[in-house]
């Protein structure tokens, strides 16, 4: 056997091939917004269209839903979960645009130039890997030489704990979901009980009975419409984001073993739906 063919090839020395990761940015989620708006159209129009006198606006059943939601959805969570509600609330209604297919494509890509020229060579892409704070960190330890096992465990770990923060900031939302309608449901027996109590004025009866609605009505409608949706949204938002990592979990574990792209592009459409599975390799 020739002293050439004992001889590791050594790494590709031609022309960097060019990788543009798109940066993730947070837009307006139009179908959240949307969605909103025009259920909460549908019942003002179909308020408005029946030419009634009611009122259906009454601040004291506002504050029994609204700010009872409020405070007892508190008493489930910590003070520190607490100030992570306004930020939970905003991040439904925005989102990040995000393609997994071309996710998978680049990451192939980076798998070939391992491959190709050395670990090392993914350094000169530091400015693109750095668009994703996730795929930065992940190859960077790639870079650093560290142990595939080590790879997988720490980067496994993070997603655990991030699944976790996840999971807690959507039932934070859920949770308030579940105790809107009750709270509607404790307006309306106070108001029940302010009824029974004044039946001896029968001017007092009908007033006290719309009000006493009036607290379900709103339960209902924060409940049903606003939280629960919400809540779904969070959750859909964080599979969504899980999906990004585990493919990237997946690149970087990967290329520190110096598996083949072609494994790579198998393992990354197994997690990749249909639609969305690459075909690198003709």
């Amino acid at each position: 056997m020739s002293d050439a063919a004992t001889t590791e090839e050594a790494p590709d020395t031609g022309p960097m091939p060019v990788i543009t990761i798109p940066r993730a940015e947070s837009s307006a989620d139009l179908a959240t917004i949307l969605g909103l708006v025009f259920t909460f159209g549908l019942i003002i129009g179909a308020i408005l269209l029946k030419q009634t006198d009611a009122n259906f606006i009454d601040p004291s059943s506002l504050m029994i839903v609204v700010l009872g939601t409020l405070t007892a959805t508190a008493v489930s969570y910590t003070l520190d979960e607490l100030k992570q509600a306004g930020h939970v609330l905003s991040h439904s209604m925005m989102q990040k645009k995000w393609d997994p297919k071309q996710l998978a494509d680049n990451l192939v890509s980076l798998s070939v130039i391992a491959k190709k020229k050395g670990v090392l060579a993914l350094s000169n892409y530091e400015s693109e890997l750095q668009k994703n704070e996730f795929l930065f960190q992940s190859f960077q330890m790639v870079i650093d030489g560290f142990n595939p096992d080590d790879i997988e465990f720490l980067l496994s770990q993070e997603l655990e704990a991030e699944y976790e923060r996840h999971k807690r900031s959507a039932s934070i939302t859920r949770r308030a979901s579940e105790i809107a309608p009750a709270m509607g449901l404790i307006g309306t027996l106070i108001g029940l009980v302010m009824m029974l109590a004044e039946l001896e004025n029968p001017e007092t009866i009908g007033p006290a009975m719309a009000i006493a609605l009036l607290t379900t009505f709103y339960g209902a409608i924060l409940g049903t419409i606003v939280m629960a949706p919400l809540a779904v949204k969070l959750e859909k938002r964080s599979s969504d984001e899980a999906l990004m990592k585990v493919l990237i979990k997946i690149a970087a574990v990967s290329i520190a073993n110096q598996d083949n792209p072609r494994k790579l592009e198998m393992l990354l459409n197994s997690e990749l739906p249909p639609s969305q599975r690459i075909r690198y390799f003709d």
